[in-house]
């Protein structure tokens, strides 16, 4: 019994080592042409259907030479921004600047999208793209990693010119010595003008036909390019994004993010990642189908010059950072275009804790302002709501909107009305947690009104039970009366 076993256990290892070695030889043929027939039966085999004219992308079609970076002297520019004995890494960045810097300016990273993407196929004559990357003080490792990300995990072809606007850093050097890599342009700001004119100065500055916008601490994943241009080459009006991992902050550990999330919103305008609605889940029987959404998180997007043009290209009285992606977003389904996410394109971003930059009014005044411009232009009657779940941005100064009014009328966009039905129905009305349900009326002493303006801004992410507890407490402390109603 025990030789019996023995020999078993000797032959399986036998055909485990065997295997092993067919499955290196196989993968490390030389592969045929797409044209050849060997291809077309492998396309098959991923139950693709093999189209002449189309080009096809495969799991094991990766390995990418090392890019020329012309006169470009790579650890000359890394060493001359390293960290500091004792400095603290997240201090300039808010991320770990160390870890950034280890990394160097380029690294492997997995892919991680689903495997039936593998086998998708794209046209071989897709127009080729202007990638605008705007940046302030961004650390020099991250924004080179950004750079040759792009230009390693893409095909040249499709590569027109990587934009850089530098929105006024304190070096000047971490724009210019980077002109000096092939296809990279600096275009360098006279002074402090924030993300949204800076990208909009790129955007005209674009030769090629498709503008890419890409935040300047990215890791663009393999074939993350293709399946964007091709959305856009079938129907100029889209607007598309990829799915966007995560960096870690702390460890940059490359980590995917969930294939089953899209932009949403709550009343305050503020920006969150929700699972799909069930309906649509359930609609989507291929993995690698784009993703309808009623907004964009706005750090990464593809879109046709022409019809960014047309649309009004961003409202530039928006200052430095916030709000532009939901006024670009509405004004994208309401005047004939339509967001979405594709699970086929991946691209890595850090996300930060906080903003390592000032905002000349301050952070809370200048997302006010962006996102009060962008509901007066587009929300219609249902900006109310907006007041109601941000009550510190009434009365607070938000510019003239007229132009952008006028361009409303000029290209006969929806009613915000149609959005809520047909974009975003589950955006609710009667949600509980909005403030609108609560009517305040306060008599006492201006110890309890500071207080309740805490406490109104508590109402915009606690339940009503929450608030309840609260108004007890301040009733408790302070000679006030206060009425609550629902509406």
């Amino acid at each position: 019994m025990r030789r019996i076993r023995a020999n078993a256990i000797a032959i399986l290892t036998v055909a485990w080592i065997l295997g092993t070695f067919y499955y290196l030889w196989q993968d490390n043929k030389p592969q045929s042409s797409p044209s050849s027939s060997a291809s077309q039966a492998r396309g098959r085999g991923h139950g693709q259907k093999v189209i002449p004219g189309r080009l096809e992308i495969h799991r094991d079609d990766r390995t990418i030479p090392l890019i020329l970076l012309g006169s470009f002297d790579e650890k000359a520019y890394l060493a001359a921004k390293q960290l500091k004995l004792g400095d603290d890494p997240y201090k300039d960045h808010a991320f770990n600047l160390q870890e950034s810097d280890r990394l160097g300016g380029e690294r492997a990273i997995r892919d991680t999208r689903h495997y039936r993407c593998a086998a998708l196929t794209y046209d071989t004559d897709l127009p080729s793209t202007s990638i605008v990357i705007t940046f302030h003080n961004e650390a020099r490792s991250t924004l080179l990693r950004t750079i040759k990300s792009v230009l390693m995990r893409s095909p040249p072809s499709l590569i027109q010119e990587i934009i850089l606007i530098d929105d006024f850093s304190s070096d000047p050097e971490d724009c210019q010595l980077l002109a000096q890599i092939p296809k990279v342009r600096c275009l360098r700001n006279g002074r402090r003008e924030g993300l949204i004119r800076s990208r909009v100065r790129g955007a005209n500055m674009a030769s090629a036909s498709i503008l890419t916008f890409l935040d300047s601490h990215c890791e663009v994943n393999t074939d993350w390019l293709q399946p964007m241009i091709q959305r856009v080459k079938e129907d100029h009006t889209r607007v598309v994004s990829p799915i966007i991992d995560v960096i870690s902050l702390d460890n940059f550990a490359y980590l995917a993010a969930s294939a089953d999330l899209r932009g949403g919103f709550d009343w305050s305008l503020h920006f969150k990642w929700e699972q799909i609605p069930i309906e649509q889940k359930m609609a989507r029987s291929d993995p690698t189908q784009a993703i309808r959404t009623p907004v964009i998180a706005g750090g990464i997007f593809v879109m046709d010059r022409s019809w960014f043009n047309h649309l009004g290209q961003y409202d530039t009285h928006m200052d430095i950072w916030g709000g532009e992606n939901f006024e670009l977003s509405f004004r994208v389904w309401l005047c004939g275009g339509s967001l979405e996410i594709l699970p086929c394109s991946r691209v890595g971003h850090v996300f930060r804790k906080r903003h390592p930059y000032d905002f000349p009014e301050g952070n809370a005044l200048t997302y006010i302002k962006n996102t009060r411009r962008a509901a007066e232009v587009w929300m219609d009657e249902y900006k109310q709501y907006y007041y109601s779940a941000r009550p510190s941005a009434q009365g607070k100064a938000f510019g003239s909107v007229t132009d952008r009014l006028a361009l409303r009328r000029k290209l006969n966009c929806k009613p915000f009305r149609w959005y809520m039905e047909n974009v975003y129905p589950e955006l609710r009305q009667n949600d509980r947690r909005d403030l609108k349900y609560i009517e305040w009326k306060l008599i006492g002493s201006q110890e309890a009104g500071k207080k309740m303006i805490g406490l109104e801004q508590e109402c915009q992410t606690q339940d009503l039970n929450f608030v309840l507890l609260q108004l007890f407490l301040i009733i408790k402390t302070s000679p006030v009366v206060i009425y609550t109603t629902p509406k």
